[in-house]
């Protein structure tokens, strides 16, 4: 979708067009970093097993993320709109599944159903590896509940 279009849909969705218009991007990306550094079960835990990445967030069947995360040792270090980087994973969802998320942040079960059910894909990233090991899966659903603090 074009940017004039995707404007258009947000207004015409029955879900609050100025929470979507920002969800990903540069100002919201930046607002997640504070709160992804701030929650000790996300930044400490990660940084306990020395985790670094790359990670896109946007909308299922665009060409790119919208916005993109960086994090070193478990702390996010910096944020912004996706400008073409290189990331270790790309996490879409559709828009509406994306607002439901940050009205009820889903645990693991749900977060479970929308990988199986293709409610959240993967394009770069391995989900059944990292959702395996504990010391990943409880961090990742954990910024499900960060991501709606934002």
């Amino acid at each position: 979708w074009g940017l004039k279009t995707l404007i258009t849909h947000l207004k015409n969705s029955k879900y609050q067009e100025n929470t979507m218009a920002e969800l990903f991007s540069d100002e919201w990306m930046k607002s997640f970093v504070e709160q992804w550094n701030a929650e000790p079960d996300l930044s400490d835990a990660l940084a306990q097993i020395g985790f670094n990445s790359v990670i896109g967030y946007g909308f299922d069947g665009e060409d790119q993320p919208r916005g993109l995360l960086v994090v070193e040792n478990g702390k996010a270090t910096s944020a912004g709109a996706y400008t073409g980087e290189d990331m270790n994973w790309d996490i879409r969802a559709s828009a509406d599944q994306w607002q439901k998320w940050m009205g009820k942040p889903p645990g693991m079960m749900g977060l479970g159903m929308a990988f199986t059910s293709r409610k959240m894909k993967f394009l770069v990233g391995d989900y059944g590896s990292m959702i395996k090991d504990p010391r990943m899966a409880g961090p990742f659903v954990k910024s499900f509940s960060v991501m709606a603090r934002a």
